[in-house]
């Protein structure tokens, strides 16, 4: 078991009541464990700023399968980067529409570089990339 640390913090009654309200609403237990949790978004934000640490992703997209060589050129920018590339999810969303998965893992910067490439892709309607961390040093 790990050593556990005790800290106070002063904060405006108000601020604190729409923590709380939050906390309820996205169900946590209790305080400590929410603030646990935005400690962890910060440190994995960090990671990411840093562009050389270690990380994975998800990138979504979102495009027309009509368009032409649209599909040829995502899965090109894909094996270009087959080393990133730890998994992919293609979903039908419709008859035209859509939306593929992709798992990445790389130095943040490498990751972010390949989001961007295929994000930009002529054609992808949507996409966003969704940073997170390897979890090694998080506990």
């Amino acid at each position: 078991m790990t050593d556990l640390a005790r800290f106070g913090v002063s904060i405006d009654d108000r601020l604190l009541k729409r923590f709380d309200d939050l906390i309820a609403e996205k169900g946590y237990g209790n305080r400590s464990e929410a603030i646990r949790d935005l400690i962890r978004n910060a440190l994995v934000e960090d990671q990411w700023t840093r562009g050389d640490e270690e990380t994975v992703g998800t990138v979504t997209l979102v495009y027309n399968h009509h368009t032409r060589d649209l599909s040829d050129k995502l899965t090109e920018h894909q094996h270009s980067h087959h080393d990133a590339i730890v998994s992919t999810l293609h979903v039908h969303l419709d008859a035209h529409n859509c939306l593929e998965v992709v798992v990445v893992k790389g130095k943040a910067r490498e990751v972010k570089r390949m989001a961007d490439e295929l994000i930009g892709t002529k054609g992808v309607k949507h996409g966003k990339l969704v940073t997170s961390t390897t979890g090694e040093d998080l506990l």
